[in-house]
């Protein structure tokens, strides 16, 4: 079985569509800030020849993987170990100034969620790992063994918009009195225990838990809010970026991020735009951009994608 049957990237045309007026030049550069297993990278070096790669990803498994795809593209690739909110200097140091087009794709990748052993599928009993990089980092077993009630109850609540976060809190700290908490199926056993009758029908006990956890052992969200700032920031004037995301409170940090960038600073009640104030980028998508009814018959994994882009209109003040 090929790459291209186990992976297919999400919104993939919708992508290429936005990105494609910054990209067109000869020698552009796209950043693929999230490589994956390099599904989307490789669509963008196919449709623009002349289009330079620097692609990001934490996961070591996914750059070998997306090292072997790539690879046919020879001096064009440039494949970076790093976070992406490392975006800048990754990019600095590919040789580039700038970046014309950038695409985060947020959230766990099929790689991860396809390898049982990586441990963020509830639905797969494995050990409890969940980082994305697997050279560096707490684990979720470590999580669950050193927090108190109150550090899991946060997460749960804050990161999985959890609300029997103090139920299931209570439900591990007494479990691993009993033995320590090592692997997914003791893990949603015990929140399965933890959960009334009625709230099991309104959908699997474990999903919000685990994306919590998930987003605790890799600092998802404190990356992201850096990430976003440091791409924005590498965007030449008619730079583009595009970001998907898969869960709320990811959609609401981009959210902010490319409304504080594409709002104009000019003191209330002055009759003219000032120049030095004006917006710094305007918005390519009204609100958040879902995926088509046949694209989530055709890949439910794009169900639950907002997409949102920008481009830079005017230089840094």
């Amino acid at each position: 079985m090929s790459l291209r049957d186990i992976h297919t990237p999400v919104l993939l045309e919708r992508c290429l569509e936005l990105l494609a007026p910054a990209l067109e030049r000869d020698g552009a550069v796209f950043v693929d800030a999230t490589l994956g297993m390099g599904g989307h990278s490789e669509a963008f070096l196919e449709r623009f020849p002349g289009l330079r790669l620097v692609g990001l990803d934490r996961d070591t498994d996914a750059l070998r993987i997306a090292g072997e795809r790539l690879a046919r593209f020879g001096d064009r690739v440039t494949l970076v170990h790093t976070v992406y909110d490392g975006i800048a200097e990754a990019v600095a140091s590919a040789g580039f100034a700038a970046a014309d087009g950038i695409l985060f794709d947020l959230g766990v990748s099929s790689l991860q969620l396809d390898e049982a052993e990586r441990g963020f599928a509830y639905s797969k009993d494995a050990p409890l790992d969940m980082r994305m990089d697997q050279t560096a980092g707490t684990t979720a077993a470590d999580i669950l063994a050193s927090y108190g009630e109150g550090d899991l109850r946060r997460i749960f609540e804050r990161y999985g918009e959890e609300k029997l976060a103090g139920r299931y809190a209570r439900a591990i700290i007494a479990a691993r009195d009993d033995a320590a908490i090592e692997r997914s199926g003791r893990l949603v056993e015990i929140l399965i225990a933890a959960t009334p009758y009625a709230a099991q029908r309104s959908g699997h006990p474990a999903k919000r838990v685990f994306q919590a956890l998930r987003i605790e052992v890799n600092r998802e969200l404190s990356v992201l809010e850096r990430a976003v700032p440091a791409a924005l920031g590498i965007l030449p004037v008619g730079g583009r970026i595009v970001v998907l995301a898969y869960q709320s409170l990811e959609d609401r940090l981009v959210k902010r991020e490319f409304a504080d960038a594409a709002a104009s600073t000019t003191p209330p009640g002055l009759p003219v735009e000032l120049e030095e104030h004006a917006p710094r980028f305007r918005l390519l998508v009204k609100g958040a951009e879902l995926a088509s009814d046949e694209e989530r018959e055709r890949n439910p994994r794009a169900t639950p994608v907002r997409l949102r882009a920008a481009e830079r209109i005017r230089e840094a003040r």
